[in-house]
């Protein structure tokens, strides 16, 4: 099958709960949940229900029916970002934020005269939680920062800026797309007003699966409206949570394998996965460092990075590199820009891009093995 290193972009393989999950949801339930009073839709309901507790458990999230279901991160964010931001507010993010958070604001700034301000980084991808401070102003309504970059691993000092955040009023989002399930985050201790996350990268769920927790008194716009099952004889989108978010017919069998995929990770501890993957960092990073050649972007320290590192060949092109371990080597990877252009501009990478290379749980310390063999007989012969 070759070797899968973008588990950045999404993981695989999935828990074999997973699978099994999803397969007899589709085969035996079918129903749609929330829509009927037979056993199938209330077996239905009662998978969500399930999946909405097991969310609130991981995340420490008070209340589970602030648990909204999404298609992925990308529409979570678009939910929390629209819904919040009203003309003439301002809002805080940084360079290194993915464009599922800049398209969205630059969307607002045209729309709605919102100003964005940005935290500069410097050519690693750090900052000093300081820099922040001079950004904010009476008309700061929104901070918005990833949990980790997509393009070079950063974790990002967001708890020092949310907890200063929380102190002067301002609301708080984080995109935790690429640690969900990897790292432990707890919204009340973290500080977290809105998290948006991912079911299919290190939650183990499928693609087309996703949430947004909305703090307690949060009130947003909604991005869209539809049938919830309530209030049927209402015109008007219901109020309360989660149905207000969550018009038209939720993606069963996609909330199966999540629930699934949670339970794997809570079966078998985040602090081994993570450990896991940070062997592989390790190992990845001290063998890329080895080679003349590579050039290697940002912090390189793994306990501060989630499993993402991004190099480049010196006088190959990154496309090249990622097309000649695809057809040559069976090692899939992801080459470009990753959507998040700002940050490549950060790193000096723009336009071209970087090979980027995330493994996962299901990884092997051989597949890194076999990488670097890779990298170094494409040294060789260009």
């Amino acid at each position: 099958m070759g070797i899968y290193l973008d588990n950045a972009a999404t993981s695989f393989p999935k828990p074999e709960e997973v699978y099994e999950a999803i397969n007899k949801t589709m085969r035996e339930i079918g129903a749609n949940p929330g829509r009927a009073g037979h056993k199938l839709s209330l077996t239905a309901s009662r998978i969500v229900f399930e999946c909405r507790e097991e969310i609130a458990d991981f995340f420490n999230i008070p209340n589970s029916k602030n648990v909204i279901f999404t298609s992925n991160a990308t529409e979570a964010l678009n939910i929390a970002i629209k819904g919040i931001l009203k003309p003439g507010d301002e809002v805080i993010t940084s360079t290194l934020e993915h464009n599922s958070v800049l398209r969205p604001l630059k969307h607002l700034e045209e729309k709605l005269n919102i100003k964005v301000h940005l935290i500069k980084c410097d050519d690693k991808g750090c900052f000093n939680p300081i820099d922040v401070i001079p950004l904010i102003n009476e008309k700061t309504k929104l901070i918005v920062l990833t949990h980790s970059s997509n393009v070079i691993g950063n974790i990002l000092p967001f708890e020092d800026i949310f907890k200063e955040c929380k102190k002067r009023g301002i609301i708080t989002l984080l995109d935790a797309a690429q640690t969900a399930g990897l790292i432990p985050i707890d919204v009340q201790k973290m500080h977290i007003d809105l998290l948006a996350c991912p079911g299919h990268k290190s939650l183990f769920g499928p693609q087309g699966t996703g949430f947004l927790y909305i703090a307690e008194g949060l009130e947003l716009e909604t991005l869209k409206e539809g049938g919830t099952g309530t209030e049927s004889s209402s015109l008007l989108q219901p109020k309360e949570l989660p149905e207000r978010f969550e018009s038209g017919t939720l993606n069963l069998p996609g909330i199966a394998g999540l629930l699934a995929g949670i339970r794997f990770i809570k079966k078998t501890g985040i602090e081994n996965i993570r450990e896991h993957e940070l062997r592989l960092m390790r190992k990845l990073i001290d063998g890329l460092k080895n080679f003349k050649y590579v050039t290697l972007y940002g912090i390189l320290i793994p306990e501060k990075m989630s499993s993402t590192l991004s190099f480049n060949l010196i006088n190959l092109d990154c496309s090249e590199v990622g097309f000649i371990l695809d057809e040559v080597y069976n090692i899939y990877t992801r080459v470009g820009l990753h959507c998040a252009p700002l940050a490549h501009k950060t790193i000096g990478t723009y336009p071209s891009g970087t090979v980027r290379v995330s493994p996962g749980y299901f990884n092997k310390e051989g597949d890194i093995d076999e990488l670097l063999e890779a990298i170094n007989e494409i040294i060789k012969k260009h």
